[in-house]
């Protein structure tokens, strides 16, 4: 069948973040929100329906993920990402970023030193600093219109550190790594018995013509130092039922991280977010393939909007995920008046670049998973005010 992805759906009052929490974030409920990374598709009907036939049961007891719950899991990997996984390495969180913070206070003590890739997804930042651990920055470097890892920093910043946070693709700049850049960074992970814990949300969302490259699937000994966090959540918009995996071939590691999780007694989960997760990987692969059509159409429209529109604006264009990072800089404004322009003039609600960490300064991140009529309407309140 086709999915519609095209259809407006009215999200305000639904106890929404992106909707119902524009005037904390912005100072106004008039924007257009294109910032939290959820999309403004409908869920698919094959998950809703897993959803509603498991709430007409009466009682909403007490529950466990059954078998088909793991077979869904490792099917997925197995079809869509040919990584062989095995039940036993999957230890259910209650939504990736817990997991990291789960991972932190497992595998390190207090003022051991974790490296980031800024400009990063910004709750990285927040599982080192709350547990009282060493930030380390390792930025990455933008040469033309792609960013790489700085790997001559990286091997320094490696012999004192305890575990490297990697976002593999990576959030905001929308990189899809090469196996021959995890390579590199693996090696000197290896090289210095620094722990990866390797951010995955986003490996579903590969656009075409790209490829996920899963780091634990590189080699046996990268994967005896990896932890991956995955999720259906960000894939299938399923944010909001707290489910999520940490997959751990390393049978030491996974037994710590477990009683991690079992000693904050956490590790039960909700029995809709099992119904909506095993529906989802058992059957979306069509719809994911439609999505990623839609989302890469709507990349393309916008990249050839600002290209004939506003010039001044420097597009990274995604190789995955349905963000796009915008550099503002050209506009020579402060990071202030650039939010506030674009609340304010422009009527829009994105991401501002510098909640990203070093490297974020002058950019923004736009959300595109959203009608194209709704973003082209975005579009143009973006040329008005910056044209």
């Amino acid at each position: 069948m086709l999915y519609n992805f095209d259809q407006l759906i009215h999200r305000s009052d639904t106890s929404c973040v992106k909707y119902d929490l524009r005037k904390i974030f912005f100072g106004s409920n008039e924007v257009i929100p294109m910032w939290v990374a959820d999309m403004d598709f409908a869920t698919p009907d094959f998950i809703r329906d897993a959803v509603l036939d498991r709430a007409t049961h009466p009682i909403y007891g007490y529950t466990f993920r059954p078998q088909e719950y793991y077979d869904t899991i490792v099917q997925w990997f197995k079809r869509r990402h040919h990584w062989e996984i095995k039940k036993d390495w999957i230890q259910f969180t209650p939504g990736i970023v817990p997991a990291l913070n789960l991972a932190v206070l497992a595998f390190t003590n207090p003022d051991d030193q974790i490296i980031v890739q800024p400009p990063v997804y910004f709750p990285f930042f927040s599982a080192v600093r709350h547990h009282n651990r060493q930030l380390v920055y390792n930025q990455l470097l933008h040469t033309g219109n792609c960013y790489e890892i700085d790997f001559d920093l990286l091997a320094k910043q490696a012999e004192k550190a305890s575990m490297l946070i990697l976002c593999n693709p990576h959030n905001p700049v929308g990189r899809a790594w090469r196996r021959e850049e995890l390579e590199k960074l693996a090696d000197i992970c290896l090289k210095n018995n620094v722990l990866v814990l390797s951010d995955e949300i986003h490996g579903d969302l590969v656009l075409p013509g790209y490829q996920h490259q899963v780091f634990a699937d590189i080699a046996p000994e990268i994967a005896e130092i990896t932890l991956t966090g995955h999720a259906p959540s960000k894939t299938f918009n399923l944010a909001g039922l707290g489910t999520s995996s940490m997959i751990i071939s390393n049978n030491q590691l996974r037994q710590k991280f477990k009683q991690t999780v079992e000693g904050l007694h956490i590790e039960m989960g909700n029995l809709f977010g099992i119904a909506a997760s095993t529906a989802a990987f058992k059957h979306g692969d069509e719809w994911l393939n439609q999505l990623l059509n839609y989302v890469q159409l709507n990349i393309e429209f916008t990249i050839g909007f600002l290209a004939e529109k506003l010039p001044l604006i420097r597009v990274f264009k995604p190789e995955a995920t349905y963000m796009i990072w915008l550099d503002f800089s050209a506009y020579n404004l402060t990071d202030e008046d650039l939010k506030r322009k674009m609340v304010f003039e422009a009527g829009l609600g994105l991401n501002p670049g510098i909640d990203f960490g070093p490297g974020g300064e002058g950019f923004m991140r736009i959300n595109v998973a959203c009608p194209k009529s709704l973003l082209e309407t975005a579009l143009q309140k973006l040329q008005q005010a910056f044209g």
